[in-house]
């Protein structure tokens, strides 16, 4: 797919409706075979001010690759897509007051509001309200309160060509918008211009025009070749794969339905009708060869096409094939292949390439596309976790142009985020970390904790996030193995490691003081040693009415450290948006405090606010991520003396 071309279009498009006219980029049926996403985003770049689609499942493609412009729904949606237009903002196009009705019941259920455009049949008798009808219907959808009417439309049955009818449509639909304008009802955009009327009918650009077939360098009609310098934007490849010499008189292909009729060298092509080059090309398609054309011969296969090269004596296996497009001088264009087969343009760009890799090329770079990862929209049934893994890892091979490279990023990210055992992936927000280092004597006569021999470390910490789990656990590990153990358990709320292994008395070396959840305070259900550290289990029935809510989770440790220990690590393991981190050491002999950083996000460098001999303190705004695997290690000296 040239995007050049396409950007060459669109200026000739921007030459003939003018600059102020909108133009809507028609994006339907994966942009009539080109590729849909990467159409979009290039259209959207030159200027386009909405995408059209057929139904919602298209716009939901659109969506969910990250485009955020208007999409409009050209076909009447079903009841069923209500719901999905609501939720991805797409914008349906109402033919009857019965989808009116369920729509705006369901704006109303959802509280919020939504545009349409209304399509009006002038004529083409599909889509649409017809015309006679239409006044008194477009009153009663204007009277829905959650439905807003940005635009009126309609279609053209002919525009490719210059008959009267056309002229009547268009007079009949500026009669509508008269007619409601002498009514006091004034719809913003009115639309009915497609390629063959940009081309024949400047008189209906109105404000503004749907391109399709045009911009992606077809002309619609032999008609209109001189009124725009269009580039085509496709072109279909392949290489020969196997050549054969066959005596006359051999059968070449299924039924044998071609029989050669003198010694001949048969070229073997990896492409077939699963690629959409119809059966129906059997012996008599063409294919340019170093420039020259020659014949298809035999039925075309699934997977595979023969063609005739006994007038290439130079032909070898891995020579390019082009099955449509350009080679030399010579062109085998989409209007071509459709004239020889009694068909139209459009069928044959639709259909062309379903299995074959899309490479998209834009100033002199190419990357390729598997039809499978970018092109097809994958319903909710249909997403396993192995099966999106999978995607996503061929995007990295192929967005790397290496399968090792991409393999390495992808598994390095994968464990990140999910751990090697692919834990639940948590967001967190708003967190804060508060660690104080203290001397132990200011502990209560007779009250159990950290022991008297190193420093007493209270880790006060709150975030938001979701709630997954009424019941869940804190735990304190003695070495790697055990918090990896803990970080596998899905039921692990939050995690320590002892720096010095412990003492192996859990009153001694750990202690929870507070959990709470929404200032609540969440009893402890049970404290034991078990052979992965020490846990502490928290919660009980009554939180699950708060399961998958944001809450604000709040934990308290107290945890001992030895004197001989100088540094103390925080991790951050999970996905984080906002951070505060405090290191209080006010009243110990640490002195010289240093913190070593290493945040990945957009913005890897916090603020460091430094009170010496009292705290150090990390900031990270609010509105701003930090990716997991990220931290701060404290760093202290030791002196006695104070």
């Amino acid at each position: 797919m040239d995007l050049d071309s396409f950007t060459r279009n669109w200026s000739e498009l921007r030459r003939l409706v003018g600059p102020s006219v909108k133009i809507l980029q028609v994006v339907k049926a994966d942009a009539y075979g080109h590729g849909a996403i990467e159409i979009s985003h290039t259209a959207l770049k030159n200027g386009a001010a909405c995408l059209g689609v057929a139904n919602a499942d298209e716009g939901v493609q659109l969506r969910v690759s990250g485009i955020t412009a208007p999409i409009i729904i050209l076909s009447p949606s079903t009841k069923g897509e209500i719901r999905e237009i609501i939720k991805y903002g797409l914008t349906p196009s109402l033919s009857d007051l019965m989808f009116a009705g369920e729509f705006q019941r369901h704006l109303e259920e959802a509280g919020v509001t939504a545009p349409v455009h209304i399509e009006i049949d002038t004529g083409m008798g599909r889509g649409g309200i017809l015309w006679n009808e239409a006044p008194a219907l477009i009153r009663k959808i204007l009277a829905f309160p959650n439905i807003v009417v940005e635009g009126l439309f309609s279609h053209f049955a002919s525009s490719e060509i210059c008959v009267n009818f056309n002229e009547q449509q268009g007079t009949l639909f500026l009669a509508l918008v008269e007619k409601l304008s002498a009514e006091g009802i004034s719809i913003p955009i009115k639309h009915m211009a497609n390629s063959g009327a940009i081309l024949n009918y400047p008189r209906f650009f109105l404000d503004m025009v749907r391109p399709g077939l045009m911009s992606y360098g077809i002309h619609p009609a032999t008609q209109t070749e001189g009124k725009a310098d269009l580039c085509p934007v496709m072109s279909f490849k392949t290489r020969v794969i196997l050549l054969k010499e066959f005596p006359k008189g051999a059968g070449i292909g299924y039924n044998r339905t071609y029989i050669t009729d003198r010694p001949s060298r048969i070229a073997t092509l990896p492409v077939g009708y699963g690629d959409g080059y119809g059966i129906i090309l059997s012996n008599q398609g063409e294919v340019l060869i170093r420039g020259k054309r020659v014949p298809v011969v035999g039925r075309v296969s699934m997977d595979m096409v023969t063609i005739d090269v006994s007038s290439l004596p130079d032909c070898r296996i891995g020579d390019e094939a082009v099955l449509m497009g350009r080679q030399g001088g010579e062109e085998i264009s989409a209007n071509d292949i459709a004239s020889r087969i009694g068909t139209i343009s459009y069928d044959i760009l639709c259909t062309l390439g379903k299995r074959a890799p899309r490479i998209f090329v834009q100033q002199g770079r190419a990357e390729a596309v598997e039809p499978r990862l970018r092109r097809i929209f994958i319903p909710q049934e249909e997403r396993s976790l192995a099966r999106i893994d999978g995607m996503i890892r061929q995007c990295f091979q192929v967005r790397a142009r290496s399968e090792e490279l991409g393999d390495a990023i992808f598994y390095e990210m994968f464990e990140a985020l999910f751990g090697k055992n692919d834990r639940p992936l948590e967001l967190r927000t708003n967190f804060r970390y508060d660690i104080t280092l203290s001397e132990p004597g200011g502990e209560q006569a007779g009250e159990t904790g950290p022991a008297a021999d190193g420093f007493r470390v209270t880790t006060h910490i709150e975030y938001t996030k979701v709630f997954r789990n009424p019941v869940f656990l804190i735990g304190c590990a003695l070495d790697n193995g055990q918090l990896s153990a803990f970080f596998d358990d899905p039921l692990c709320e939050y995690r320590w490691l002892l720096q010095d292994g412990g003492s192996g008395d859990a009153d001694k070396d750990f202690r929870v003081n507070r959990v709470r959840i929404d200032e609540e305070d969440i009893p402890v259900i049970r404290r034991e040693s078990t052979n992965r550290g020490y846990e502490v289990w928290c919660g009980g029935e009554h939180l699950k009415e708060r399961l998958g809510q944001q809450v604000r989770v709040e934990l308290e440790v107290v945890t001992r450290s030895s004197r001989g220990c100088r540094f103390f690590p925080v991790y951050l393991v999970y996905p984080t948006r906002g951070l505060e981190i405090n290191f209080r050491y006010e009243g110990t002999p640490v002195s010289t405090v240093q913190e070593i950083c290493f945040f990945a996000g957009k913005h890897p460098y916090p603020e460091i606010i430094r009170d010496p001999g009292r705290c150090v303190s990390l900031r990270i705004r609010d509105g701003e991520w930090i990716f997991p695997n990220s931290g701060v290690t404290f760093l202290w000296d030791y002196d006695p003396s104070k």
